[in-house]
C-alpha cells in the first residue's frame, strides 16, 4: 500500500519530456546536462525514486546509476557538480520552478481545472472513480472522492470528507472528519492561494484503526501520510502532511503534529500536546498533556513542558520555582 498511483488520484494535465521541461523553466536555468530526450512521467521523492521521474532536492542524497532516467533539479551547486547524472538541471527561485513543473504535470484539487464525478448513494456522493467494499458503512452526508481505497468492515460515519486516501480494513472514523485535504504548503516569499505548493501525495491508514470527530488529516506532499495499525486517535486532532505515524499510537484530544514528522510504534500524547514539523520520535514515547515537543526524542522516553523535556527534569524545575 506504501506505494500508489497517482494518476489514480490527479489526472494528467500535460504531457512533459526534457525538451518541453526546459522550455517552460528556461528563465530559471543556471546550468544544465541533458543526453537525450525522454518522456517525463512521475515524481520522485528522496524516500521513494521511481522510474522516468523528476526529483527536485536542496539537499544531498544517494545517487545511484540504477535509477532509470531520474531527472534531478537543484538549487544547490555543490549537488549538481557532485552527482554524476545524465539529466540534471541547476536552477534558481526553486519554488517557482517547483509549482511551474507540478501544475504542469498533474491537476490537483486546488487547480480550477480539477474535476470529479459523483454517484449519490444512501444521501452521499460517491466518486465514480472510488472502491468501497461492500461490508463497509457510510453514514449520511459524506463525501468519498477521486481514486479512494476503502477496505473491508469500515465504519464511515457523518458528514466525513475522504479524498486522495487508501483506507485498509476495519477503520472507524468519526463525525465531521477530513481525511486527504491538501497540505499546508507555501512559500513566505510569495504568499497567497495562486501560490500554492502542489501537494499530489496520499493519507494511508492501516488496519483497525480508530478516528474520533473532527480530525483533518492532510495528504502527503509528494509520497504519503501514513496513520499505522491499531491506532487510537481522539476528537479534535490534526495530523499535518508526510507525517509518519507507527503502529498502537494513543493520542489523545487537542493534539497537534506539524509536517515531515516521523514517529515510532506506541506513542501516548496527552491532550492538547504538540510536536513541531520535520523531526523524529522514537518508539514507547509518552508526551504528558499541554506538552511542545521541539526536538527528537528517544526511545522510551517520557517527556513534558515545553519545550518539552525529560519529565523528571520537568518536575524538578516545576519544584524550583514554586520555591522562587
Amino acid at each position: 500500500m506504501a506505494d500508489f498511483l497517482r494518476s489514480n488520484f490527479y489526472p494528467k494535465n500535460k504531457y512533459l519530456d526534457i525538451e518541453i521541461l526546459f522550455k517552460i523553466i528556461k528563465p530559471y536555468i543556471i546550468k544544465k546536462i541533458t543526453q537525450t530526450n525522454i518522456e517525463i512521467s512521475d515524481l520522485s521523492s528522496l524516500n521513494n525514486i521511481r522510474n522516468n521521474s523528476i526529483i527536485f532536492t536542496k539537499n544531498k542524497f544517494i545517487y545511484k546509476k540504477s535509477f532509470k532516467n531520474l531527472i534531478i533539479i537543484t538549487n544547490n551547486k555543490d549537488i549538481f557538480e557532485s552527482i554524476d547524472s545524465p539529466y540534471k538541471f541547476l536552477i534558481k527561485k526553486y519554488d517557482e520552478v517547483y509549482n511551474l513543473v507540478l501544475n504542469h504535470m498533474y491537476i490537483h484539487e486546488d487547480n480550477i481545472k480539477y474535476s470529479d464525478k459523483f454517484s449519490f448513494v444512501n444521501d452521499s456522493y460517491i466518486s465514480i472513480y472510488s472502491k468501497i467494499d461492500n461490508s463497509t458503512i457510510i453514514g449520511k452526508n459524506c463525501i468519498i472522492g477521486r481514486g479512494v481505497l476503502i477496505g473491508k468492515d469500515c465504519i464511515i460515519k457523518n458528514n466525513v470528507i475522504i479524498k486522495n486516501s487508501l483506507l485498509s480494513n476495519n477503520i472507524v472514523i468519526g463525525d465531521n472528519c477530513v481525511i486527504g485535504g491538501t497540505g499546508f504548503g507555501f512559500d513566505l516569499k510569495k504568499m497567497g492561494s495562486k501560490n500554492l505548493i502542489p501537494q499530489l501525495g496520499i493519507v494511508i491508514i492501516d488496519d483497525d484503526v480508530h478516528i474520533g470527530s473532527s480530525c483533518t488529516i492532510d495528504r502527503g506532499k509528494i509520497d504519503h501520510t501514513k496513520i499505522g495499525k491499531n491506532s487510537m486517535i481522539d476528537n479534535l486532532v490534526h495530523i499535518a502532511h508526510n507525517v509518519i505515524l507507527g503502529k498502537s499510537a494513543c493520542i489523545a484530544a487537542q493534539c497537534g503534529i506539524a509536517g515531515s514528522t516521523s514517529i515510532g510504534d506506541n506513542i501516548i500524547m496527552g491532550g492538547q500536546s504538540g510536536i513541531s514539523g520535520h523531526i523524529n520520535i522514537g518508539n514507547n514515547v509518552v508526551i504528558a498533556g499541554k506538552s511542545a515537543v521541539t526536538k527528537n526524542i528517544l526511545d522510551n522516553s517520557v517527556v513534558a513542558g515545553f519545550p518539552a523535556s525529560d519529565i523528571k527534569e520537568w518536575k524538578k524545575n516545576i519544584i524550583k520555582l514554586k520555591k522562587l
